[in-house]
């Protein structure tokens, strides 16, 4: 190896990246389970309304992640990153004025533009910084630092509901200045001279981009079976007469974590064609097994095969999309590939609440497995170089795993 594929992970500034990572999500996500209450209590709103504050943030995430992926290209990860944080930090200062509610989702929206900054240029500088060889578990790793942060943030803000709203908003600007700090610190990595500009005008824009096109669009179908889980295992299984549906939530969840940190290096070892199609078709078994469980302990079994399964089919599409971008539009193209969440999100929410309605709450379970053997088709089906194994157009890694299958 050479370059970038024979150093050693620069751990002080994975730190740097991971924490701001997390301290920026913290800040994003402690309004979250406190917003509902603060509209209703402030704003007397209804349950459209909440709805509408709580969830806009993803219209800008969905539109600005491909933008803010293009802009770490040419004008650099630390950047557009520190940036993202320091948007987050402001949206937290405005909640503290004294705003309504169309002012809220306008401050929403200024904060979905934030996130995706954050997000979408340390996933590219984490991977640009990252050996070759650990890109996948790195990407995996990254995702696991977005997911602490939401979870700590959640609980925080809940917690400190209790003292105050102004204790919330507070926390809400000084967590992503936290992050701010931990990112500027970071040093700047090294780009060649007139590198930002090439490839920028080649292929297309947004979610079109074609690299991320196809595993966006698997991840997508993926995201189905986690929307579904969230929203009705425990309706599904308190309509079983079995209960404790939040206990299958937290086994995913954990589970979820606990594969990144134990196996998050299959992707790079394995290829990330042959681990998305396995986690895909993981995560269908698993969504099955929910479906039909006849008592507690399949029901956390099932939520297990779905966290293993559902854990590693991000970083192996995201290391795919990767693979496949040119070094020069890797930021453009992660951000298009992470769009695909948002609007898999999007789509399936609804979706799967007409499923439930309409069919029952096994239906829901059972879209979500359809939808993730599609995923696990199209993510072996993308991974094969069109020429055949060794054809031209594919990175060495994917060859090799082209041969190997």
């Amino acid at each position: 190896m050479t370059g970038s594929a024979a150093r050693a992970v620069p751990r002080p500034a994975l730190v740097g990246i991971f924490g701001g990572l997390f301290a920026g999500y913290l800040g994003l996500t402690a309004v979250i389970p406190v917003l509902p209450a603060f509209l209703r209590d402030r704003h007397a709103a209804g349950d459209l309304v909440v709805g509408l504050v709580v969830t806009v943030t993803a219209g800008t995430a969905l539109l600005v992640r491909p933008v803010a992926g293009a802009l770490a290209d040419r004008y650099g990860h630390r950047a557009v990153m520190l940036a993202g944080a320091l948007v987050a930090a402001l949206g937290g200062l405005l909640y503290l004025l004294p705003l309504a509610v169309p002012a809220l989702v306008a401050v929403r929206l200024l904060l979905g533009a934030g996130e995706a900054a954050l997000f979408t240029a340390g996933a590219v500088w984490t991977v640009a910084l990252a050996p070759h060889h650990r890109r996948g578990q790195l990407i995996g790793l990254y995702g696991m630092s977005m997911w602490g942060g939401i979870s700590a943030g959640t609980f925080l803000g809940a917690t400190l509901q209790q003292v105050s709203f102004t204790a919330v908003w507070a926390l809400a600007a000084a967590a992503p200045l936290l992050a701010a700090a931990l990112i500027a610190v970071v040093p700047v990595p090294h780009r060649e001279p007139g590198t930002a500009a090439q490839g920028t005008s080649r292929g297309g824009g947004g979610l079109l981009l074609r690299p991320a096109l196809l595993p966006g669009t698997a991840l997508a179908l993926g995201a189905a079976g986690y929307a579904g889980l969230a929203a009705f295992v425990v309706l599904h299984l308190d309509a079983r007469g079995i209960g404790s549906g939040v206990l299958v939530l937290s086994c995913f969840s954990a589970v979820y974590a606990g594969t990144r940190l134990v196996i998050g290096h299959l992707p790079d070892r394995l290829g990330p064609r042959r681990v998305a199609a396995w986690s895909a078709a993981g995560e269908a078994a698993g969504l099955t097994i929910v479906a039909l469980a006849p008592n507690l302990p399949v029901a956390v079994a099932g939520g297990v095969v779905t966290g293993v399964g559902f854990s590693l089919l991000h970083p192996s599409l995201a290391l795919m999309v990767m693979n496949r971008a040119e070094p020069t539009r890797q930021g453009a193209a992660i951000g298009a590939y992470t769009s695909f969440w948002d609007l898999g999100l999007a789509v399936w929410g609804p979706v799967t609440g007409l499923v439930a309605a309409r069919l029952d709450y096994p239906a829901v379970f059972g879209v979500g497995a359809a939808c993730a053997v599609a995923a696990a088709a199209m993510a072996a089906w993308i991974g094969r170089p069109a020429g055949g194994p060794g054809g031209t157009g594919m990175p060495g890694s994917e060859r090799t795993e082209a041969r190997a299958a």
